[in-house]
């Protein structure tokens, strides 16, 4: 009776190991029909911009056989061959020609193709486009994915350390690998339109002094090297990426340094203007520029004088302006933190206002001037003066808007506005990529900084950092940039 009992299980199992086989089988048999084909991944693979000679972006396309038959495919081979600006790896297999034949991919696979691109524009000033077509034959019919780039020449500094006074310029971008230092007494000079590309953790040291100066059409850029973007559903650009490379460090006590119309963005500090001696004090005049989305802090200044007109100094995850020691004046600017980690909401950092104003160590006498300027941001206080009598600060802020729950009653304080909740103050105080919004700080039409500006000091800035006319209608708005109707 136990033998019995048995025997339909062991037939059962027979016949699963027959149908296993046959489908085994079916798996592993060619087809020669035609109308099977292949699909892919893209039918256009695009790499953004990559700069030339350090060579090289990689993507990876896959390749698809949904069928229930086996495929042979002739010929994989890039239309351009060997003298291709692409090269490409099939399968965990590279080719020196780039071509591939007799490329197996069983039914319902698929199989990984890696497309790396090396752009050498020989010198050319401007970028360039780069195209070629992969190209597959399966079973007489031919099926292709187009391959794009975008690429630069650029000039690369390398762990370079200047040891005298130069001068970069605005023809071709230069590329910053490991640090670019500048040597003590000498000047390093950014002429109009200059672009300096860093790569991570790079970062700009100034013994000696740095004028970069640009103009409203040609400003300076500094930012990291990645041009391409993040690949989520809704890709983003890198550059949106806070940390993407170091700081520039201003680090002499005999500095003098001047930045206008100058873009700094998405590192990891924008400006560390820090002098350990109280004695004597670096001077850092600062126009037109904008320095955003840093990781940690956009600009820390200890011991050094600081001039900031019409600028913009915005979002970052801790405080996007720390002062201590010096005198500082900030005239007509914008400083304002919505620093948001996660592209969602603004990080958590109540204890770190957009300014803060410290004069509790033992550091040089201080003295503040803020005129026609915006103090806000995400958090419920955005201004700290931390002194160890704030009623006595050698201090002057007039005609500004500053958030903080409570006001000031001090004789520093004149014509300010006060933060109030339900205020409306910029056109646009998030970032979403899926929306494709970005942060603007131009005041909204309801905002109360419009008109708040003294028209006696807005008289000297007569333009805004977009280049619009903030004498128009007779009203000047506070901070860098003036309220424009909808077009």
């Amino acid at each position: 009776m136990l033998l019995k009992s048995r025997i339909p299980h062991i037939h059962f199992f027979v016949a699963f190991l027959l149908v296993l086989s046959f489908s085994s089988c079916y798996e592993d048999r060619f087809t020669t029909d035609p109308a099977y084909k292949l699909e892919f991944s893209t039918d256009t693979l695009t790499f953004d911009t990559v700069f030339t000679s350090l060579g090289s972006a990689t993507s990876k396309i896959l390749v698809y056989n949904r069928s229930k038959f086996a495929l042979n495919i002739s010929d994989i081979k890039l239309s351009g061959g060997s003298q291709s600006c692409f090269k490409v790896n099939v399968d965990g297999t590279s080719s020196q020609n780039n071509e591939f034949s007799d490329v197996e991919i069983r039914a319902n696979d698929s199989m990984y193709i890696f497309v790396q691109v090396t752009i050498n524009p020989q010198d050319s000033l401007s970028p360039v486009f780069i195209e070629d077509s992969l190209m597959f034959l399966t079973n007489g019919v031919y099926q292709s994915i187009k391959l794009q780039a975008f690429g630069q020449d650029m000039e690369l500094l390398s762990n370079k350390i200047i040891y005298n006074d130069t001068t970069l310029n605005g023809d071709k971008p230069y590329l910053v690998y490991g640090y670019l230092v500048v040597d003590s007494a000498k000047t390093l000079t950014l002429n109009p339109g200059c672009r300096l590309y860093f790569h991570n953790n790079a970062d700009l040291i100034v013994y000696g002094n740095l004028k970069a100066e640009g103009t409203a059409e040609r400003p300076i850029t500094l930012r990291g090297d990645r041009l391409d973007k993040v690949k989520f559903t809704n890709p983003f650009p890198y550059n949106y990426v806070a940390g993407q490379w170091g700081v520039v460090y201003l680090l002499s006590k005999y500095g003098n340094h001047m930045l206008k119309h100058v873009n700094i963005n998405s590192g990891y500090v924008g400006i560390y203007f820090v002098n350990d001696d109280k004695n004597t004090l670096p001077n850092l005049h600062i126009s037109d520029c904008r320095i955003h989305n840093s990781l940690l802090y956009n600009l820390v200044a200890v011991n050094g004088n600081v001039t900031v007109e019409n600028s913009e100094i915005s979002n970052s995850s801790s405080y996007c302006v720390y002062l201590n020691g010096g005198k500082h004046s900030f005239i007509q600017s914008t400083i304002v933190n919505y620093f948001s980690s996660s592209s969602v909401e603004p990080v958590s950092r109540e204890s770190k206002p957009a300014l803060m104003i410290m004069n509790m160590n033992k550091v040089a006498p201080m003295e503040s001037v803020f005129r026609n300027c915006i103090i806000s941001g995400g958090s419920e206080n955005e201004f700290t003066l931390a002194s160890r009598y704030t009623d006595l600060y050698n201090g002057v802020f007039d005609h500004c808007y500053i958030k903080k729950p409570d006001s000031l009653a001090f004789n520093q304080f004149t014509n300010i506005r006060w933060s109030q909740r339900n205020d409306t103050i910029f056109k646009n105080t998030r970032y979403s990529h899926n929306k494709g919004e970005y942060f603007n700080f131009t005041p909204d039409s309801v905002s109360p900084v419009r008109g708040l500006a003294d028209k006696e000091v807005a008289n000297s800035y007569p333009l805004d950092l977009n280049g619009n006319n903030r004498l128009e209608d007779g009203e000047p708005d506070a901070g860098a940039y003036e309220w424009q109707p909808t077009k």
